[in-house]
């Protein structure tokens, strides 16, 4: 089905609930994987960090990667959750070309944490809250690399290699309970749950949940029920979504999709579906399997874990502050509205300008150069804040100048023009550029009195009266200087030289 088979956004709600189930993955930030000593750096040649146990050979081991476990532990704790006192791991059996022990181990019916919930805010300021069936742990699979196609997927493909590299690496699947009565908003509830997670996931410091990497990915279920049932649709399952955006849309085609379906007296298929960017739309991927399917049974070779309460009470004490409760302090410190924030935070900029704070800026002008010349930059380069080649101290840096009058503001987003193009840092840039505000009085007289002369009605004009008028002046000035020249000072001697004063 593609975008133009599908009825209107409207006229699917206007017949069906959602009903929707978010399946977070998480790769964790181990150095090493989740049950043997492989070493999880990325990037590294093909292949080249396997060993008999994460290969599945015969007579290998697997051994608990202990700091996993206590990811694993926090982030339950950090989303509400009940830490099992006991606790094992399953083997999950299915053939995948990528998982080269062809099962995976993970938890099945008694996962670390459970029954818990996170609240987000959503662009209107209002409060959702999203029940936690469960957070459990398990390890990825392989990366399977299909060569010869036109769309890097095994169809029309001529070959796969695979790279077990990435086998084995710790994840935390993080599952929703049914995401019931969003209605229209069901999309940007999907967006803003995932994007609040991801936060807390950073602020944890379990992983970088970087999503363009990988290395945070969501499985979006949905399915439709008509107004007034009780019962839930037969539901899809759009996998590794690995943007905030496409969540979002990934949720929107499925809803219309569904609706279009049953409209038309069709059926839902139970499967997989992948999502398209392109045009946001999802295709068919296999039959979805049920939990029975993959013959779920203990792990022979691995104990159960059994976290000590005085353990996790130790880690419950020493959470970090949670996003949103430290979102809202520093709205207030920073005095900004909600919806200012909800921009900061859109953007990716709380922590660098937090950290532009720390090195000695003020908020106010920490908050003008990230949400403007740099978001402005990120956003033409398809980056995101954090990956632009400047650091908070060199933005601190340009603020200061600015401060003590070494730089004006178009001088300041040339430096740091100059710094993201790899000139150095800010004071570099300003001395191979040659940028520093013209302060000397004679050097600002004689620009003035020049402009004066050129301009002989508009001086005129001053003089009677019309102040206004000051800013052609101040205009011709800052030309001549190459916009190096403080505007104010330079305003304040035009009315002086023409003996005007303002009131």
């Amino acid at each position: 089905m593609t975008v133009t088979d599908l009825v209107s956004y409207e006229d699917a709600l206007a017949s069906y609930d959602p009903v929707m189930g978010l399946e977070v993955h998480v790769e964790l930030g181990t150095k090493t994987k989740m049950f043997c000593g492989c070493s999880t750096e990325l990037k590294q040649d093909a292949n080249s960090q396997t060993c008999p146990t994460c290969l599945g050979l015969p007579g290998s081991l697997p051994v608990v990667n202990a700091i996993g476990v206590e990811s694993a532990v926090k982030i339950g704790l950090a989303l509400n959750c009940e830490i099992a006192e006991w606790c094992r791991f399953a083997r999950k059996n299915y053939f995948y070309p990528d998982m080269p022990k062809n099962f995976q181990t993970s938890q099945y019916d008694e996962p670390i944490a459970f029954n818990g919930y996170l609240d987000v805010q959503l662009e209107d300021g209002e409060i959702f809250r999203v029940q936690i069936e469960r957070a459990h742990m398990e390890e990825d699979t392989g990366k399977s690399l299909h060569v010869g196609g036109a769309t890097g997927r095994i169809h029309g493909a001529s070959h796969s290699l695979l790279d077990y590299n990435r086998a084995g690496i710790p994840l935390i699947e993080i599952v929703t309970k049914p995401i019931e009565g969003a209605g229209e908003r069901a999309p940007e509830v999907a967006k803003a749950y995932v994007a609040e997670l991801r936060e807390l996931i950073k602020a944890l410091g379990v992983s970088e949940a970087r999503m363009e990497q990988g290395q945070m990915r969501c499985d979006v279920n949905l399915s439709l029920r008509p107004h007034g049932r009780e019962e839930f649709g037969t539901r899809s399952e759009t996998k590794n979504v690995n943007s905030l955006r496409s969540v979002e849309r990934a949720a929107r085609f499925e809803i219309q999709r569904h609706a279009a379906v049953l409209s038309s007296g069709g059926t839902i298929v139970q499967e997989t579906r992948h999502f398209h960017e392109e045009d946001g739309s999802t295709t068919a991927g296999r039959i979805k399997d049920n939990a029975e399917d993959y013959r779920y049974f203990p792990e022979p070779d691995l104990v159960p874990v059994a976290p000590a309460r005085e353990w996790v009470e130790e880690l419950r004490k020493g959470l970090p502050e949670l996003p949103r409760v430290r979102r809202n302090r520093l709205r207030e410190e920073w005095g900004v509205t909600e919806h200012d924030m909800q921009s900061i935070l859109n953007a990716g900029a709380i922590d660098p300008i937090v950290a532009t704070i720390e090195a000695g800026a003020d908020a106010a002008s920490a908050r003008k150069w990230w949400m403007g010349e740099l978001a402005r930059n990120a956003n033409e380069s398809g980056r995101d804040l954090a990956s632009l080649p400047i650091t908070p101290e060199q933005v601190a840096r340009v603020t200061a100048l600015v401060k003590e009058g070494s730089l004006n503001d178009k001088l300041a987003r040339q430096v740091i023009e100059g710094v993201l193009a790899g000139e150095g840092g800010p004071d570099d840039v300003v001395e191979k550029r040659g940028l520093k505000v013209v302060s000397d009085e004679g050097a600002l007289g004689t620009a003035v009195d020049e402009a004066i002369a050129a301009n002989a009605g508009i001086a005129d004009k001053i003089r009677s009266g019309k102040v206004a008028a000051a800013g052609a002046l101040v205009g011709a000035v800052m030309k001549a200087t190459r916009g190096q020249a403080d505007a104010a000072r330079v305003r304040e001697l035009i009315l002086e030289k023409l003996g005007v004063t303002e009131g």
